[in-house]
This record gives structure tokens, sequence and C-alpha cells, in this order.
């Protein structure tokens, strides 16, 4: 694909990808896109910032499990310290957007590879 920079396997071992469930959804005051969404990592929970309110809805999320990259360095938006980074996929135009997702039951927690 052009444009897109080739990594070795050593770089692809270091990503830390779980299966979380989300448990809360809240709207971010003044943040038309951005959701902030409590997770259950199964030994943690923690907060995530995430620009899909225009493709999900509370009820769509709260329960979903999702795979999430966990060791993305924290970040701060709207204020608010996002602790990780949910997966998805998106057609060119941003116009869809798809929750990458496990398509049978797995523990919140288990190791994604």
């Amino acid at each position: 694909m052009e444009g897109i920079t080739t990594i070795n396997f050593d770089d692809f071992e270091k990503l830390d990808l779980r299966v979380a469930e989300i448990q809360n959804v809240e709207d971010i005051e003044g943040a038309d896109k951005l959701y902030k969404l409590e997770i259950n990592l199964g030994d943690e929970v923690r907060i995530i910032c995430a620009g899909i309110k225009e493709f999900y809805s509370h009820e769509d999320l709260k329960g979903k499990h999702i795979i999430v990259l966990t060791n993305l360095k924290p970040r701060k938006l709207r204020g608010i310290e996002s602790q990780g980074m949910l997966l998805a996929a998106s057609n060119k135009d941003h116009t869809k957007v798809s929750l990458i997702s496990p398509d049978q039951d797995i523990k919140v927690g288990s190791i994604v590879g």
C-alpha cells in the first residue's frame, strides 16, 4: 500500500492489544465527535476517548467487547487523559466506521496477537 511504512515483527510485538468491555459511555462537553469510555480490561479499568460519536449511540456501545491498544502513551483530549486507543476500520473519507471486536465470546483482558 502506498505511503505505508513497513515494520519488523519486533515492532508488532511491542503492541499490547487486549479485549476490553465498554462499561460506561459519556458525552464530553463541547466535543461533537468524542465519547469518554470507561473500559474494563479484566485486571483494571481505564478511560479512553474515542471519536466515534457520529457512528455509535450510548446504547450501541455499553457492554460491547472491543480491541484496545493498551500500551499507547496517555494523551489528554479535551482535558481528559485517554489511556489507550480502540481499534476501528474506516473507509477512505471516514464516513463509515466499524469497531473491531471479537467474533466469539472471549474473556475480557485476553491478548490479541
